[in-house]
């Protein structure tokens, strides 16, 4: 794996984190109701969550990339395709944010384990996961090596994100509120993600 491609995972994970899913929208549930300490718990929560979801899907794709690179070769594709995809919806996606705050009071460790819940069992999630690492696997460097590499990317960032998000939603609220926000924010997002889906079609990062 070259520093190049690393630099373009962070980048294109960064840039998928900050969109609204089911995940955040819990989270800013969970703070606009109870506040900033619901930080930490959640944002750990999020973490194990995608830890556990990635941790499938890498395993799914290195049986694949051992199978047969024909039909790795033809995932990359799929999987840019996807990131336009997910890239024109959330250009083309409204400004609400459906959050209501959550008042029921909840310890720690029960936030902790609803957030990884949501986050490892989402369908979606794993798909996404399978979609989207591909693009940046290089099939001849060592797989374990870009697998460890990737997750603890991913995951810093997923927590990174989610606490942001938390310390925003309880102290900013008008910010996650605002539709006209949001929609700005959404169509940014969009377009990025897009550029993202182009640039790994034009570059193939992970077939050095």
């Amino acid at each position: 794996m070259t520093l190049e491609t690393w630099i373009a995972f962070a980048a294109a994970t960064a840039v998928l984190l900050v969109i609204p899913g089911p995940t955040i929208l819990l989270v800013i549930s969970y703070a606009l109701g109870q506040g900033w300490r619901t930080a930490f718990p959640m944002a750990v929560g999020v973490a194990l969550g995608d830890f556990t979801a990635m941790t499938l899907s890498m395993l799914g794709v290195g049986a694949l990339l051992a199978t047969s690179a024909t039909i790795f070769t033809a995932l990359k594709w799929v999987g840019a395709a996807y990131l336009i995809y997910l890239g024109v919806k959330l250009f083309r996606a409204g400004g609400a944010l459906d959050a209501k705050p959550r008042e029921d009071a909840a310890s720690p460790w029960r936030m902790l384990g609803h957030a990884w819940l949501v986050t490892a069992l989402n369908p979606k999630g794993i798909t996404f996961f399978v979609a989207f690492l591909p693009q940046f696997l290089d099939a001849k460097s060592d797989f374990w090596t870009q697998m460890l590499i990737f997750e603890a990317t991913f995951v810093t960032l997923a927590f990174a994100n989610a606490f942001g998000y938390a310390l925003i939603a309880s102290r900013a609220r008008s910010v996650v509120s605002d539709p006209r926000t949001m929609g700005l924010f959404n169509k940014a997002g969009g377009a990025l993600l897009v550029g993202a889906g182009i640039a790994t079609v034009a570059v193939r990062p992970g077939q050095g």
